[in-house]
């Protein structure tokens, strides 16, 4: 299992390192960061030494191994890089420090802040609407697809997978626009939601406030999608169980419906499930960008799209590393819980 794990993470770290390189060339050449940084009222002077401070001035594979070094969580600084750039971590060694530290991913051109921090800021909103959406497609994807499987060929069937190819058909963007006009602004007398909102208010007699019902109608629309191919797989996952021997033989043994429907069926029929449930949470936490803008939601999406409106690149440079953070992570759980439901995975890993 170590072996298997130790893999695992290798090909994790392999990949976020080309994500770092592309990131990098990506915005390379889109506008002056020193422009960015200063406006167009900079003088010429000043532009220079934004230039040097951000080692524009340096030929672009050196400038590609300073934000390597600043990004990866073990690197080289010196003690004035640490104040500077304000680093937090473990720091060992002389003039040139071994470091151990939060990835560094510089500062905000529009607010000055560091994007670590902006991101952080956003983090749990985003955490909270793709944790709610998944949940939701979860519980009643599975429960839709196992339903369709025992009443396979009844109007029941039919339903589950007729609604799922529509709600695989439809895009979350043009499903959050129905659902903001209609729920949010038509039927809002009726259904008490609102059109845009957060997770918290501030209630200017009680304080910040939470504010649930703000999660409902982004949290449906996120999981329109996955709960659609959650249904679909567990309806085809089960199909293919019922069909096996053991299964028969647990009914000749007496076994409640129940019991060999869910502790011997399910379990059997959910590695395609938990591909699909793991890929979408990551997928979520990328995708909910025009989600988190159309209801107003605070979260990276919005943070981010916001940031590309002002060419403040840092900011969607972090967004990406982090979501592909998330990614790598999301998937090392996956392979962890393959293993555990089915040991040949790991044998075969």
């Amino acid at each position: 299992m170590l072996q298997y794990l130790s893999k695992k993470i290798g090909y994790g770290i392999l990949v976020l390192a080309g994500v770092v390189v592309v990131v990098f060339f990506l915005f390379q050449g889109f506008g002056d960061p020193a422009r960015l940084v200063l406006g167009q009222t900079g003088d010429s002077a000043t532009i220079q030494n934004i230039r040097k401070e951000l080692a524009l001035d340096q030929p672009v594979w050196k400038q590609l191994i300073y934000y390597v070094n600043d990004v990866s969580p073990v690197a080289l600084h010196t003690q004035a890089e640490i104040e500077s750039k304000k680093l937090k971590g473990v720091f060992i060694g002389g003039a040139k420090k071994l470091a151990i530290k939060v990835p560094y991913l510089r500062r905000s051109y529009q607010t000055k802040k560091e994007v670590g921090t902006v991101l952080y800021e956003a983090l749990p909103g985003t955490l909270i609407l793709a944790l709610a959406a998944m949940l939701f497609a979860t519980v009643v994807g599975i429960a839709l697809g196992v339903l369709a499987a025992v009443k396979q060929n009844t109007w029941m069937d039919t339903s589950a997978v007729f609604a799922s190819v529509l709600g695989i058909s439809a895009p979350s963007f043009f499903m959050g626009i129905l659902l903001a006009y209609f729920f949010g602004f038509v039927w809002s007398d009726f259904t008490g939601l609102q059109m845009t909102g957060s997770l918290f208010y501030t209630d200017p007699f009680l304080g910040k406030q939470l504010s649930l019902k703000s999660l409902v109608l982004p949290a449906l629309t996120l999981g329109i999608r996955p709960l659609a191919i959650i249904t679909q797989l567990t309806r085809s996952a089960m199909l293919d169980v019922l069909d096996q021997d053991y299964i028969r033989t647990a009914y000749a043994k007496g076994l409640s419906k129940r019991v060999v429907l869910f502790r011997h069926a399910l379990r059997n029929a959910l590695n395609p499930v938990i591909t699909a449930i793991t890929g979408w949470f990551a997928e979520l936490l990328a995708g909910a960008f025009f989600v988190e803008y159309i209801f107003g939601w605070k979260g990276i999406g919005k943070v981010t799209v916001d940031a590309l409106e002002k060419l403040d690149f840092p900011v969607v440079m972090g967004s990406v590393l982090l979501t592909a953070s998330f990614f790598v992570l999301v998937n090392l759980l996956a392979d962890l819980l393959y293993g555990w439901i089915d040991p040949r995975v790991r044998m075969n890993g």
